[in-house]
């Protein structure tokens, strides 16, 4: 199985360190949050990945050749020219992905969690949807509805009230995804887009399910109050 970690994006929630590295490099004591993703891969046994760079997308090449890939096979997506967004980001990596017909990993740079991937790739093989997506119960400003049948339905911001697509029980998203890579013949947009834009379209003919690990750590490191907890957690 391969995996994609999105590591592209400016980070702005991260400044001061964003105003000088790209937020993938952020350290949690020692390590940088994008070589624990790599780490977390390999416990699964991913080890054939492709980050996608953008900010300071010379400081990410750099660390991946300078660490021999942490001991992973890392392909670079550069987006240095204009970044793509999370879908944008992915549908530039098909070629990657539909070298074979596996399902694959789509995470997020700046999350770390410590989340059984195995029985989340587990369920995916079982129901076989277009798409699985990690979720929590925990308190956010947005959220990913699914209605009764365990599939996306809908999206919430609560802070703004603005709604798309059906009501159904909110569930907060956690950065990960396990996905067929059929998505890649039904993805119509181009340029810049939003994963979340992308399945909410998909969803109407297509089960993009949710995977709960509500009984399991996540913590977001796009903010630098989260490093503190992360490294309390993350030795």
């Amino acid at each position: 199985m391969k995996a994609m970690i999105l590591a592209a994006g400016l980070g702005t929630r991260l400044k001061p360190f964003t105003d000088k590295h790209p937020k993938a490099l952020v350290p949690v004591n020692g390590k940088s949050v994008l070589q624990r993703n790599v780490e977390y891969l390999h416990q699964y046994g991913i080890k054939d990945i492709i980050v996608n760079v953008h900010h300071f997308a010379h400081q990410i090449i750099d660390a991946v050749k300078e660490n021999n890939g942490w001991g992973a096979s890392i392909a670079i997506s550069n987006e240095s020219d204009e970044i793509l967004e999370t879908g944008g980001g992915l549908k530039n990596t098909a070629a990657f992905f539909t070298e074979t017909n596996e399902p694959f990993v789509l995470m997020n740079a700046d999350i770390l969690t410590d989340m059984k991937l195995d029985e989340m790739i587990a369920q995916h093989l079982l129901h076989k949807p277009l798409a699985t997506l990690a979720v929590t119960e925990r308190s956010t400003s947005r959220y990913l509805l699914f209605n009764e049948k365990n599939s996306l339905c809908g999206w919430l911001n609560e802070k703004t009230g603005e709604q798309k697509g059906d009501s159904g029980t909110k569930k907060a998203f956690s950065g990960i995804h396990i996905i067929s890579p059929q998505i890649f013949s039904l993805i119509t947009e181009t340029g810049k887009f939003s994963m979340i834009d992308l399945y909410l379209r998909l969803a109407k003919n297509q089960q993009i399910m949710a995977y709960d690990h509500s009984n399991t750590n996540l913590i977001d490191c796009g903010r630098p109050e989260s490093i503190a907890v992360a490294e309390k957690m993350y030795l």
